[in-house]
């Protein structure tokens, strides 16, 4: 059998069955049964949703399986209320089985080159087949926990902008409230006059309240979904303050000394940390080539006047 034929017969058996799967799988939904014999009621047009993503020919046919390899998935690993707390730290606007369904994908693409390598492999050593093979279950489940560990640091080089951008914008609002204007209107004009991660977390704690959400309560669910302390106690600070009418100029002024202090002190531990760091090229690098070129010309030395 050549190469060509075996992966033609792979490519035709997959087909055939993805056809059975979707043709027994196939069962009418409830409102497609009922609906016939309801059709002198009164029926709305569906609304299109929100946000909706169209439905391409991958998806159409693809999208079944890898929903159920995604709730398999969600089965094994769990945790959903941790990927759901990261997702919101990360500002990724997808739900958790979307996500799922993306470490499929990844685990996927992982199970795809280990198995390009092994039916090479294969086709010259046929023994090696199943070890191969728990290789490539192994490079599936490495695809999978790929994905979940890109999105932690997603998570991280998120809440590091936004450490990055929180002194100078809790610094705007103080002066905004300090000059008199309230609290919305403060952050409705950093919000525009903004960029960035904090930018986009103050424009969504003002489409909370300008859905009729209480500015206290949209405050307290900021505080409640970051992931970072100072900016959690800057929030409840605004909502104390609003709450229960504190001056809230000073509030603000001495959060943004403590939001300025917090990245002095990051600042000078990531010193420390970076001054560790540097040590390594010189214990394993440098200080090497010194004690060789210390201890060489004696070394060389001997040698020569030693028969």
């Amino acid at each position: 059998m050549t190469p060509w034929g075996a992966l033609a017969g792979a490519m035709l058996g997959i087909g055939v069955l993805l056809v059975a799967g979707a043709a027994l799988g196939r069962r009418p939904a409830l409102e497609v049964r009922v609906l016939p014999y309801i059709r002198d009621l009164p029926q709305a047009a569906p609304r299109p949703t929100v946000g909706a993503r169209p439905a391409g020919p991958f998806r159409a046919v693809f999208g079944p399986a890898l929903g159920a390899a995604a709730g398999s998935v969600e089965k094994v690993l769990g945790g959903s209320a941790s990927i759901r707390r990261r997702l919101e730290r990360a500002g990724l606007d997808i739900t958790v089985r979307e996500f799922r369904v993306e470490q499929v994908i990844w685990g996927l693409i992982g199970f795809a080159a280990c198995a390009a390598v092994t039916l090479v492999v294969a086709l010259q050593a046929p023994g090696r087949t199943l070890p191969l093979l728990v290789l490539c279950a192994v490079a599936f489940a490495f695809g999978v926990l790929l994905r979940e560990n890109r999105l932690t640091s997603q998570a991280r080089d998120r809440e590091r902008r936004i450490m990055a951008q929180f002194p100078t914008v809790a610094e705007l609002l103080a002066l905004a409230v300090g000059a008199g204007e309230g609290p919305v209107a403060a952050l409705d004009r950093v919000a525009v006059r903004c960029r960035g991660e904090m930018a986009d977390e103050i424009g969504r704690v003002l489409a909370d309240i300008h859905t009729g959400t209480p500015v206290a309560s949209s405050l307290d669910a900021w505080a409640a979904r970051s992931g970072l302390p100072a900016v959690a106690r800057f929030a409840e600070a605004m909502a104390v303050a609003v709450d229960r009418g504190t001056p809230l100029a000073a509030v603000l002024h001495a959060q943004a000394a403590d939001a300025r202090e917090a990245g002095r002190r990051a600042l000078i531990e990531s010193g420390a940390r970076r001054e560790v760091l540097m040590m390594v090229p010189v214990v394993f690098l440098v200080l090497p080539v010194t004690v060789m070129f210390a201890f060489w010309p004696g070394v060389v030395g001997l040698h020569l006047v030693t028969p």
